[in-house]
């Protein structure tokens, strides 16, 4: 299966990045050090970009944007490329943590469809160019769960399901729930509206099996939850793994709306091989390798051309490219002020520990 190969090769990727990347030996310009989200890049195109540029790409993993502006932020590793989500790109040019990106060395810019060019998270189109980009939504298992239920973010609540639903284990992705349900804004920075959204996660604590990330994949495979929030691409990869015996899945996007984000790849300060950082961006834009890396993924791509090189069913699939209609039911998340950030963060450690 895809994800047991890459989790494969992320584990003996980080021991060259432990072998390589900290110990400081060797030309810095014959590596760079890859931050990524797991289960995100088909392996065959590593192996494609070392072979035709003689670059070494250190690759390691992140779970989720908080954990990777962490270790980019404390600077114990120069990280040469990350691929933070969108609201997490706009903090990290707020706060001076990106380089600016020489076009000059990324020609296959010239792909990105137009609509994701300068976007919101990055008004100038200076510091970040589109990765893959998707939506969220619920991921359940056909046998466990009945039909009656679907539709809405309230089966994350629904007793019916105790001890079988999967909950994200972040903050920004939990408190947005939450804030969904209630009918409010992703990004509403109201306190005594995030301490609603806090309240409404306590009380859904006692219900929760768990709290997931990329764990999601052989919980709802082995059927040993119920019901899921998460990634939509996540979802056809689940489907296209899935394996004789093993959970029927089913998907839909909640009626209350939900988050559409894109992933975007930046190059942080103190960067050690900024131009190998640029190639290894313009080859991943090249619109076959997007293709590849797309098709391999299940997520969607910001390239007109390299959709069009996608199979048919991908290319074509509503939940992968919602049309406009579609589309105005989703919501990105924005940079929130410093205060409310803090405040989510102590908002999170109180339902944790609840």
């Amino acid at each position: 299966m895809k994800k047991k190969i890459a989790v494969l090769l992320a584990l003996v990727l980080l021991v060259s990045f432990m072998a390589v990347g900290f110990s400081g030996c060797g030309n810095r310009g014959e590596y760079i050090n890859v931050y990524n989200w797991g289960e995100y890049i088909d392996e065959e195109l590593i192996d494609k970009f070392e072979e035709e540029t003689g670059i070494t790409v250190n690759y390691v993993t992140s779970a989720t944007c908080e954990e990777m502006y962490a270790k980019v932020k404390n600077g114990g590793v120069a990280f040469d490329l990350v691929v933070p989500s969108d609201y997490m790109v706009s903090r990290m040019i707020e706060e001076g943590m990106l380089e600016p990106l020489n076009y000059d060395n990324i020609p296959n810019a010239q792909y990105v469809d137009e609509n994701f060019l300068n976007p919101t998270y990055d008004p100038t189109g200076e510091y970040s160019m589109p990765y893959l980009w998707g939506t969220v939504g619920i991921i359940y298992n056909t046998d466990m769960v009945d039909e009656s239920d679907l539709g809405s973010w309230d089966i994350l609540w629904n007793e019916k399901y105790e001890n079988q639903i999967l909950m994200f284990d972040n903050s920004r992705d939990a408190l947005g729930i939450a804030l969904k349900s209630l009918g409010y804004s992703y990004n509403i920075e109201d306190e005594d509206v995030l301490r609603q959204a806090a309240d409404l996660l306590i009380q859904q604590k006692p219900l929760v099996q768990a709290y997931v990330m990329d764990q999601i994949f052989d919980k709802m495979e082995s059927g040993e939850a119920a019901v899921a929030p998460y990634y939509t691409g996540d979802y056809y990869l689940m489907i296209d793994e899935i394996s004789e015996g093993e959970a029927p899945l089913g998907y839909y996007v909640p009626k209350e709306g939900s988050n559409m984000y894109v992933d975007a790849m930046c190059i942080p300060q103190g960067t050690q091989n900024k131009e190998g950082a640029e190639a290894f961006i313009n080859f991943m834009l090249d619109p076959e390798n997007m293709a590849q890396n797309t098709e391999w993924v299940c997520y969607s791509t910001a390239e007109t051309a390299a959709r069009e090189l996608l199979p048919d069913n991908m290319k074509n699939n509503q939940d992968m490219y919602p049309s406009a209609e579609k589309l105005a039911i989703f919501e990105n998340y924005l940079n929130l002020k410093k205060d409310i950030r803090k405040l989510y963060d102590a908002l999170w450690i109180e339902i944790m520990s609840s």
